[in-house]
């Protein structure tokens, strides 16, 4: 049995947390502070499954989705800059990601979080595509964005037979959000899953986690890092719930079961 020492998981802690956090680490002066350092940081941080940025993004938007303190959420920001995980594009769009899944106030909230850490790490504002430059035919629209559901949640759209699916889902969030380039499809996975666990809707946490797998944006055993890593903001009894359905999903798709 290989013994851990609580001096080396303090090292690492402090190591990481400044780290990841891109700035000092002071000494904790009460035990929620030091859990930071010496179990959110020094073990669930540094574990192997899940890649840095991956964890970066689920953090971000878990914080944001959780309205705890600014502090935590520019931190993670900070870091993610600093450690070159992310750019402020790819956070802006990660920003309008949130606002479809977890609301516009949550979305609104990261948004002015990268304003603020941008402006204090002095980087320019990049420009931005327009979110629709161009006009168009509905039908088409409609069309593109059925077309751009299947793709993404690895079964058919549903009918535009209601202002949520037409105007919704079909209209804006696959037919232009999932499609625009300044985010990568593996990445928007992470913020729509720290969203729908966040909102514990069954069917969304069902669906977004077998499309996560069957798409091969993620394997099982980063879903199952991607649990633990949510936990730390989103708690342990959603997390719970999420657990349960990726071992549910995650046989599923390794039979080449539909979702349904």
């Amino acid at each position: 049995m290989t013994l851990r020492d609580p001096a080396e998981r303090i090292r690492i802690g402090e190591q990481q947390q400044s780290e990841l956090l891109a700035a000092p680490v002071d000494e904790p002066s009460t035990l929620l502070d030091a859990s930071w350092r010496d179990y959110v940081f020094s073990e669930i941080w540094t574990r192997s499954g899940l890649d840095r940025r991956s964890r970066f993004l689920i953090s971000i938007a878990g914080a944001a989705c959780e309205g705890g303190r600014p502090d935590v959420l520019d931190g993670y920001i900070r870091g993610a800059l600093t450690c070159e995980a992310l750019t402020v594009t790819e956070l802006r769009e990660a920003a309008l990601h949130l606002a479809v899944y977890a609301g516009w106030s949550r979305g609104t909230a990261m948004n002015a979080a990268i304003t603020r850490v941008a402006h204090t790490l002095q980087l320019d504002e990049p420009t931005f595509d327009p979110i629709c430059d161009a006009t168009w035919d509905p039908q088409e629209r409609l069309g593109a964005g059925a077309e751009n559901f299947k793709s993404v949640m690895i079964f058919p759209a549903p009918p535009p037979n209601a202002p949520y699916f037409e105007g919704g889902i079909l209209n804006f969030v696959f037919a232009e959000m999932w499609m625009r380039p300044g985010l990568d499809q593996r990445a928007r996975r992470w913020v729509t899953l720290v969203g729908v666990a966040d909102s514990s809707s069954t069917t969304p946490i069902r669906t977004h986690i077998y499309a996560a797998m069957a798409s091969g944006n993620a394997t099982l055993p980063e879903m199952h890092e991607f649990v633990l890593q949510y936990a730390v903001h989103g708690g342990w009894p959603r997390a719970s719930v999420l657990q349960a359905v990726v071992f549910e999903m995650g046989e599923r798709v390794a039979k080449g079961l539909p979702y349904q």
